[in-house]
């Protein structure tokens, strides 16, 4: 998965698409990604005990990785990745719109 913890990414299809955000978990043996702020579900909850209210709590919920694209951190569009070996032998991801390391 090209996708990492704390990449920015923008969403590319569904109800919150064009919205963008910081990458909050990676589950790569499902192919998803939790972005913060985006896919917004509310859990809710009964009172559990007597005089206690019940609440409604905010998550955000898994999404697919295939719906989701790296910004590119020189030009901010959604960018394809890349992989790069410099020449002290280290691989790096690089945007394909402007060749910038991520």
């Amino acid at each position: 998965m090209k996708i990492k913890k704390n990449d920015n990414v923008i969403v590319t299809a569904g109800k919150d698409k064009g919205k963008t955000g910081k990458v909050t978990q990676v589950f790569p043996a499902q192919k998803k990604v939790v972005v913060a702020g985006v896919n917004v579900r509310y859990r809710h909850l009964k009172p559990r005990r007597q005089n206690e209210k019940g609440q409604r709590l905010e998550y955000n919920a898994p999404l697919d990785a295939a719906k989701v694209m790296l910004v590119d951190p020189k030009t901010g569009q959604p960018t394809r990745v890349g992989y790069k070996i410099l020449p002290s032998g280290e691989k790096v991801r690089v945007a394909k719109k402007s060749g910038e390391i991520i």
